[in-house]
């Protein structure tokens, strides 16, 4: 295996604080969680795995940066991927059986409204009686040699106000992978070189799917390069076909609107509106001869009159190239790339509906849809949840490559399945000769189920040895593509949570002295 280059980051990020909770006071602002278990992140990986260990019998602290739980299975990704449903076990199969009783159903159902997401998750915190501290965010993990001791958070609600959470072992389900990045676990920001791993689909990809077709002039004023690049084209040359950079595919939101005139709420001209932001799209209409709204987004329907509505094509409610600094960066950093999506995605909603040089028909179709009234109260009825595709990648004891998505390799100590896509979205839009061209998207097909290793979702020893990682694991980026689907997440966080206990009780916390099969006749009974 070739030298990892520097896109991995050791981070020992060191900053004094004490803790908030009320366990072992210290002052006012300041006191001690003490648990077998810490879960950080409430995705839903994190509460199915706060979940299982508090069924286990643990003591459990599950932490959330934000104010609601759930990740994107409750922010608008109701239209589940999958990729076979076998793989779905445990859990996560209950999950989507808690939601299809929602809707009155005695079976299995993947396509769901928000709100009833978050009330799923929401039950089973209460079944569990799971204690959640909200709008905590870690700034410091402290530890002994390779043992975490605890966690430092800070309290986003109220100013100056610290918790520190002490445990046995720590699982870090978030998105970002905050916590094992503070720990000083090895990770990757960004796409290997194909020959790092022996891969055929990693590193810069130029090929057909949400693509632009041939001819689409990238300057403001057409032919003229003097004039300057259009908005959301970057500068430069888009790099050789197979070799790695830092370029991280695009997030987004997964819209939720709905045409129940009486739940509809208009969408008006948001803040900071910049119709220039959308003249590719005028460009991509005018050369594909679009005249439907489904050309532009897919459009998912949602039961109650809902959506749950994807980037489509090759421009869309992506935002290529505007996530890079999002995984290394700071909290600051991070809320203004959040804002930066918000505004760009609440504005192209309303061009749609409003700019005349839009087709009629499709400026008519998106004047009958609106934000719900009965979702995200809180937030203005617009998601809270921005798409985290990919963050940082542990590089752990083993590294699931696109050998073991199409069954090349096997991963002997099961404890979770992969079935959908080897799957990324644009990482990049650059001009080549002459016209726009996106550049990162893959969708090939593995070519059914396989394992992931208990190894994919431990570090390695010799860095931490408390601490599991079900959801920044251990892959490639093209791996992880066919990974990151939310209920493999699910099936992960109950294996890692079973791993935890197991590690308390056995192993004197030690997690990669766990024996996955053990995980497995946990997780099977």
């Amino acid at each position: 295996m070739k030298k990892v280059f520097s896109f991995i980051v050791l981070v020992v990020f060191i900053v004094f604080c004490s803790g908030c909770k009320k366990v072992e006071n210290q002052d006012s602002n300041n006191s001690v969680i003490k648990v077998d278990v810490c879960v950080y992140g409430a995705t839903s990986g994190g509460v199915i795995a706060a979940y299982t260990a508090k069924k286990q019998g643990k003591s459990v602290l599950l932490v959330e940066p934000t104010k609601r739980i759930g990740g994107l299975s409750s922010g608008g990704l109701g239209q589940t991927d999958i990729g076979k449903v076998e793989i779905i076990q445990g859990l996560s199969l209950d999950f989507y059986r808690r939601i299809g009783k929602q809707y009155g159903k005695d079976e299995p159902v993947f396509l769901f409204e928000p709100h009833v997401a978050l009330d799923v998750f929401n039950q089973y915190i209460k079944e569990a009686d799971i204690q959640v501290l909200y709008q905590n965010r870690i700034i410091e993990a402290k530890k002994n040699n390779n043992t975490i001791q605890s966690i430092v958070l800070e309290d986003t609600s109220k100013a100056d106000t610290f918790n520190e959470v002490k445990a046995k072992v720590f699982i870090d389900c978030s998105y970002e992978g905050d916590l094992m990045a503070l720990a000083g676990v090895s990770y990757f920001v960004g796409r290997e070189d194909n020959e790092q791993y022996g891969e055929s689909l990693n590193g810069v990809q130029m090929l057909h799917g949400h693509q632009f077709p041939d001819g689409v002039d990238p300057y403001k004023i057409k032919g003229d390069p003097k004039s300057g690049l259009l908005y959301g084209i970057l500068p430069g040359e888009m790099g050789k076909q197979g070799s790695g950079n830092k370029d991280v595919q695009a997030y987004n939101f997964r819209i939720t609107l709905t045409d129940d005139p009486e739940k509809k709420i208009e969408i008006t001209k948001p803040e900071n509106y910049d119709p220039s932001k959308y003249e590719l799209m005028i460009r991509l209409i005018e050369k594909a001869n679009y005249t439907k709204l489904n050309e532009l987004f897919i459009w998912s329907s949602m039961p109650n009159h809902k959506t749950d509505i994807n980037n489509r094509n090759a421009f869309s409610t992506d935002m290529i190239g505007a996530n890079w600094d999002y995984p290394d960066g700071s909290y600051e950093v991070r809320e203004k790339i959040f804002k930066d999506h918000i505004d760009y995605t609440k504005g192209m909603l309303y061009f749609v509906g409003h700019d005349s040089r839009v087709p009629k028909t499709i400026r008519d179709e998106m004047l009958r849809w609106g934000y719900p009234k009965d979702e995200y109260e809180d937030t203005d009825h617009f998601t809270p949840q921005l798409y985290i595709r990919e963050a940082r990648r542990m590089i752990g004891r083993m590294v699931m490559t696109q050998d073991y998505c199409q069954h090349k390799q096997t991963a002997e100590d099961v404890v979770g399945w992969g079935a959908y896509n080897m799957d990324s979205h644009n990482c990049g839009r650059y001009v080549v000769n002459g016209m726009v061209k996106n550049e990162g998207n893959v969708e090939v097909w593995p070519g059914g189920p396989y394992n992931i290793s208990y190894r994919a979702i431990t570090p390695k020893e010799e860095e931490v040895s408390n601490l599991l990682v079900p959801v920044c694991l251990s892959a490639s980026h093209i791996a992880y593509g066919s990974i990151r689907m939310e209920p493999v997440f699910m099936v992960l966080g109950q294996n890692a949570a079973i791993a935890a206990c197991l590690a308390i009780d056995n192993h004197n916390n030690c997690v990669q002295k766990v024996d996955s099969r053990k995980v497995m006749e946990i997780f099977n009974r």
